[in-house]
C-alpha cells in the first residue's frame, strides 16, 4: 500500500512545473515578443525621420521636422518657433515628405547594418 502512494505522487510533484513552464510560454508569446516588436517598429520609424516629416511627439504636440541630428530632432511647432526634441519623444509620423528611391534605400541599407 505504501508504495503504491509513493509511485502515485511522483507524477503530480510534475505538474506544478510544467504548468510553470506553461505559464512563463504562454507570457513570452502573449506579452514579451509583441513589446519588442511595437519597440522595432518605434526604432525604424525615428531612425527614417527627415526634414518635411510631420509627427506627433509622445506628449501630443503635432510639429513638422526642420532638422535631424543623431540624438536629437528639430521641430517647427509655429511659423518661426523652432523646438528640440529627443528622438524617443517622437510618437509618430502623420505626414511623410516622398523621398526619393536612392535616399529610401540608402536608409534601408544603414538599418540592416544596425541589426
Amino acid at each position: 500500500m505504501l508504495y503504491a502512494a509513493a509511485s502515485g505522487g511522483g507524477a503530480g510533484g510534475l505538474t506544478p512545473i510544467l504548468m510553470i513552464a506553461l505559464l512563463f510560454g504562454v507570457m513570452y508569446f502573449m506579452m514579451i515578443r509583441p513589446q519588442q516588436k511595437r519597440r522595432r517598429e518605434a526604432e525604424q520609424m525615428q531612425s527614417a525621420l527627415a526634414p518635411g516629416d510631420e509627427i506627433v511627439t509622445i506628449g501630443g504636440l503635432h510639429g513638422t521636422v526642420t532638422g535631424v541630428d543623431d540624438e536629437t530632432v528639430l521641430l517647427e511647432i509655429a511659423p518661426g518657433v523652432q523646438t528640440k526634441y529627443a528622438r524617443p519623444a517622437i510618437a509618430r509620423v502623420v505626414k511623410q515628405v516622398e523621398r526619393p528611391e536612392a535616399i529610401d534605400s540608402a536608409v534601408e541599407e544603414v538599418e540592416s547594418v544596425k541589426e
